[in-house]
């Protein structure tokens, strides 16, 4: 690699820290200053993380643009970042909402405006930094940075009950984190012997590979009693070490029944905060579980896999019934994200190729549509100042183009086909429904009827979103506030705009998209199944390859003096 593409990774990381340095020097009231300096921050992040998105070779190896340099060595751990097709797609979906959280936060901030942009820069590099870790304890680090700038910016500049909201999610979070911890700390001790343990993710996860084989392969007989070493100790205790990971990301996802801070944190966060929660910071839980939870204990999955996936498949309905009972539209929307990321759970569980890739879509699709509806909802919430359907209706009359626009990105969310949104819950569905039919060939299995209760909430998503939109912008102008509502101005419209393209884009062609998604699903499905008895294995697609830790740089001892020669006799006087 170039010297360029060999730092690309550090530049899209650590350039809005750069940027967050020079905007803790301005003085505060410098509110142009601070958000064109935190915007020109975004947007420059935007060009080299599509540099990097192009860059990235689906047939080319696993992990790319990597860098590694030597970090701790007493604790095995190193500053190791790369990105494969999955994680550098949630790296452009990351650096795609920067900007446009900037913008859509110009007239809703109104005050303490250097901490905010400061918290909006910080919290970039902390998402944009997990998302490209390839070291475990690396990437905990940035997992749990996050929660501090997201706990300001719900707590700080969020709406009447920001304070009980943000200490919820905080407490959440951080419950999750720590089981997830102890996890780390426990595979880091039991996946290699004393002198070449190592925090990183191909060492954790090919030290744990053979064990995890075996293991597979007991199972299959009805036996584990002759195991020892690490297939016996992962026999024990893979089951306690998956449920750590699993609680952790669950609650990131977040899955019923531990989604109950999501509405709270939406309802309450400011335009910037619902559309970064929604947008990444939620596909955080579901990248755990694909990078690490499933790949380190795919045995201890494949037991849990028909727990996890009913908790998928209540998430979906639930979430959706919820939205139905709901009349505040903000919260609306937050229960419309618990239930669609149990799509994004179930296309990971199922364990088939459809699936995985409709999860991986999904995964964006959601960052789009939902992202996309707390935007416009905050351009709404700005004009109304009422989170509340029975305070508006018929606005439709007033802002024309507003509902023009929120109408198209409801269509993605409830998946009408040609947008984004049809892509994704389509393949999870048929991921689904196909792993009913993959027993016989000793695939991972789930019955039919996860794929039916989940269809039911893909009709329950359009009757509530379809229902709102009657509700708000449709029918008589009912109050007389809503008749001197202004229409979509042009700051607003260069905002939206963005979303509405990428709708169509990955609707009508989804197809490069996929294909760097591709590779990613490929190798999860083949690690995926190592705990699958009887399950035909791809070994070119099992262990993780990665560049070398650099050598340590030895300096020269410093060479024996030279004795002088000795100097010739001096004969003495008498002689």
């Amino acid at each position: 690699m170039s010297f360029f593409d060999n730092h690309l990774l550090n530049l899209v990381v650590f350039l809005p820290l750069v940027f967050a340095a020079l905007v803790a020097l301005l003085p505060a009231g410098e509110h142009g200053q601070i958000r064109t300096i935190t915007f020109i921050a975004m947007v420059v992040d935007l060009m080299f993380g599509v540099w990097a998105y192009m860059t990235y070779v689906p047939g080319g190896p696993e992990f790319q643009l990597e860098y590694r340099a030597r970090w701790f060595d007493l604790f095995g751990t190193s500053y190791h970042i790369g990105v494969d097709g999955l994680a550098v797609s949630l790296l452009l979906l990351t650096v795609f909402l920067g900007p446009l959280v900037v913008l859509a936060s110009t007239t809703y901030i109104k005050f303490r405006i250097k901490e905010f942009h400061l918290a909006l820069l910080v919290l970039q590099t902390t998402m944009l930094g997990a998302l490209v870790s390839l070291d475990v304890l690396l990437f905990y680090i940035f997992f749990e940075a996050m929660l501090i700038p997201m706990y300001l910016l719900v707590g700080v500049w969020g709406a009447e009950d920001r304070q009980m909201a943000a200490v919820k999610f905080f407490l959440y979070t951080l419950a999750g984190s720590l089981l997830m911890l102890v996890a780390v700390i426990a595979v880091y001790f039991i996946s290699a012997p004393v002198g070449a343990r190592s925090f990183d993710y191909a060492s954790i996860y090919n030290g744990l590979l053979d064990a995890n084989r075996q293991l597979s392969a007991c199972t299959t007989a009805g036996t584990c009693d002759s195991l020892t070493g690490l297939a016996a100790t992962l026999h024990t205790w893979g089951p306690w070490l998956f449920a750590a990971f699993a609680i952790a990301f669950a609650v990131k996802v977040p899955m019923w029944p531990l989604h109950t801070w999501l509405p709270d944190a939406h309802v309450q966060a400011p335009v910037a905060g619902s559309m970064i929660l929604a947008g990444v910071t939620l596909k955080m839980g579901t990248f755990g579980f694909w990078r690490y939870a499933i790949p380190f204990f795919p045995v201890a999955t494949q037991q849990a896999r028909p727990f996890l996936a009913t908790l998928a498949v209540i998430g979906i309905v639930y979430g959706a019934l919820m939205c139905l009972a709901q009349r505040d539209i903000k919260k609306l929307i937050a229960y419309s994200s618990v239930s669609h990321l149990g799509y994004c759970m179930l296309g990971i569980l199922a364990i088939t190729a459809e699936g995985a890739t409709g999860s991986a879509y999904q995964m964006l699709n959601h960052g789009v549509s939902t992202g996309a509806l707390f935007l416009l909802f905050g351009y709404l919430y700005e004009r109304r100042h009422s989170r509340l359907m029975a305070d508006y209706g018929g606005i439709a009359k007033v802002m024309p183009v507003f509902t023009a626009a929120f109408v198209i990105i409801t269509f993605s969310s409830i998946a009408v086909p040609g947008t984004n949104g049809f892509i994704g819950e389509f393949l999870v569905l048929l991921g689904t429904f196909k792993s009913d039919l993959g027993e016989a060939a000793g695939n991972p299995h789930l019955t039919a009827v996860f794929g039916a209760f989940a269809t039911l909430g893909v009709i329950l998503g359009a009757a509530y979103m379809l229902w709102m939109v009657q509700k708000v912008f449709f029918g008589g102008i009912t109050h007389r506030e809503n008749q001197h509502l202004t229409d979509m101005n042009l700051r607003e419209g260069l905002t939206v705009l963005p979303f509405i393209v990428l709708v169509a884009v990955m609707g009508l062609q989804p197809q490069p998209f996929l294909d760097r998604l591709e590779p990613s699903t490929d190798r999860f499905l083949a690690r995926a199944r190592v705990g699958t008895p009887g399950a035909e294995l791809q070994e070119d697609r099992l262990r993780v390859e990665v560049m070398s830790l650099p050598s340590r740089q030895v300096v020269a001892a410093p060479s024996a003096p030279v004795p002088l020669a000795a100097a010739p006799a001096v004969p003495s006087p008498r002689q």
